[in-house]
């Protein structure tokens, strides 16, 4: 979703990436087709209402959904400021009233200190934000009644923000934008790397491009970007990092499958499950958790046109699995999908897979994804330190109930979007000392946001700006 200018206020300067872009007022068009500038007030309100979603235990991704398509783009660039500065408005709040206000009044008081506490990353001057969200609390009905408190609030802020500031900089939530838990957290499992982590957490992660080789190669598609101004650096074996993100549609050869959108980091699954495999030879390949399956396009991708691969693709949700055969139709391939569960193979694997193993396996296992806090900065506010526990009890299932799939001298890759170490190290050592024919194959380990090379992670090209991840390649013993 591309940003476009900033309207509906006094934005500061030039527009930032990820900040508050344009949407059209009133949901209308003027008759010439161009959108209507819309007041400030109204994204507040439909921030504010997003954030109180969240808050209510909805993500990101349903909240805004439930925001009209118009003002839709504009109200995710601003919410995605506010989870990112959440911890900071919240610690502000409770300075000023420690009592929580109602639910609605809170959302939108937290919302306007999200975005105007800090003045260097601010879309629009404090003055004007202020004004606008006074405005929003006196033109909706869950918060017309708080609207004199809200002015109240946000006026003594701009009268005493130093003070304020200062006042919160001891509380690690509102300094690092985390729960307290999810801080404590990493400074066990990653006592070098913690802050790092929590900084790339709050910055925008960039838009990452994954050349088709069997369509066109890095440099031509390069040149093709370049042609319209685009810039983009390679990243990994068949990666480009774009310098500021576009529409997928304005991608040169998108909708006939030259490329897609995949994080440099996930670009590693596909390479690493099928390196040292003889793709000239009869393969059976399954994607165990595949949707929305950039992974299992990536697999066939390599194999190339012609390749005895056979690639079956599960996914759980009935609804994420028609998005593999869309993005499988989009790239012209061809794989099994099937709606199962990978945790009981009883329900599938003889019925439609004849019963027969598995050469190489691909878990990407569902975990807190604590490793895309930049792309989903809901996941940090969404998730309690239990999740954790529970997760890892389900990535133990699957890889308890896949491993007998492999065949002897067959593989298994284990990954996870996380950085938790019980999801990834932990999961992983756990997992060898119970199965004695599983050796442990030279593998990246965990991928930290921020660290561009790391040993065995890949042969040429650096990963540049990428995810948190894990990756553990196991392989089973000959019999």
């Amino acid at each position: 979703m591309s940003p476009s200018p900033l309207k509906g206020g006094a934005p500061r300067g030039a527009q930032r990436q990820g900040q508050a872009p344009a949407v059209s007022a009133r949901g209308a068009t003027q008759h010439d087709g161009k959108p209507q500038s819309v007041a400030l007030w109204l994204q507040l309100l439909a921030v504010a209402g997003s954030l109180q979603a969240i808050r209510s235990g909805q993500s990101g991704t349903a909240a805004l959904a439930a925001v009209d398509a118009v003002l839709r783009p504009g109200v995710q660039a601003l919410l995605f400021q506010v989870l990112r500065q959440a911890g900071r408005a919240e610690a502000l709040r409770r300075a000023m009233v420690p009592r929580t206000p109602p639910p609605a009044a809170d959302a939108l008081l937290c919302t306007a200190l999200a975005l105007c506490w800090n003045p260097e990353e601010s879309p629009y001057e404090a003055f004007t934000l202020v004004n606008q969200a006074v405005e929003a609390a006196k033109r909706h009905a869950a918060t017309r009644a708080q609207s004199s408190f809200i002015n109240g609030c946000l006026r003594r802020f701009l009268r005493e923000r130093d003070a304020l500031v200062q006042r919160t900089d001891a509380d690690p939530p509102a300094r690092w934008n985390h729960p307290a838990w999810w801080i404590a957290r990493l400074r066990k499992d990653h006592p070098a790397q913690w802050e790092q982590i929590l900084r790339a957490n709050n910055a925008h992660a960039p838009m990452t491009l994954r050349v088709n080789v069997q369509k066109t190669t890095l440099t031509l598609y390069q040149q093709a970007l370049n042609a319209i101004n685009f810039d983009s650096s390679p990243v990994g074996m068949a990666g480009l990092e774009l310098s500021q993100p576009v529409p997928v549609q304005s991608l040169p050869g998108f909708a006939d499958g030259h490329v897609s959108v995949q994080d440099a980091a996930a670009q590693l699954a596909a390479p690493l499950l099928l390196e040292g495999l003889d793709l000239s030879q009869p393969l059976r390949v399954l994607d165990a958790c595949a949707a929305p399956g950039g992974k299992t396009a990536h697999l066939l991708e390599l194999a190339g046109e012609g390749a005895p691969l056979q690639v079956t693709a599960l996914e759980i949700d009935p609804t994420r699995s028609l998005r593999i055969g869309d993005t499988l139709q989009r790239l012209g391939l061809q794989a099994q999908v099937l709606v199962a569960d990978a945790a009981r193979p009883e329900a599938w694997w003889h019925q439609h897979c004849g019963g027969a193993l598995f050469d190489a396996i691909l878990l990407d296992a569902p975990c807190t994804a604590s490793g895309i806090v930049r792309r989903h900065p809901d996941v940090r506010w969404l998730r309690r330190e239990s999740d954790i526990a529970q997760l890892a009890q389900l990535q133990a299932r699957l890889l308890a109930a896949l491993w007998p799939l492999v065949r002897p001298g067959g593989r298994l890759l284990y990954c996870t979007c996380s950085v938790f170490r019980a999801e990834g190290e932990g999961q992983v050592q756990t997992f060898l000392a119970h199965n004695t024919d599983a050796q442990l194959l030279p593998s990246p380990g965990h991928l930290i946001p921020g660290n561009g090379d790391k040993a065995g992670s890949v042969r040429d090209n650096h990963l540049g700006e990428h995810d948190g991840f894990f990756y553990a390649l196991l392989q089973k013993s000959p019999q």
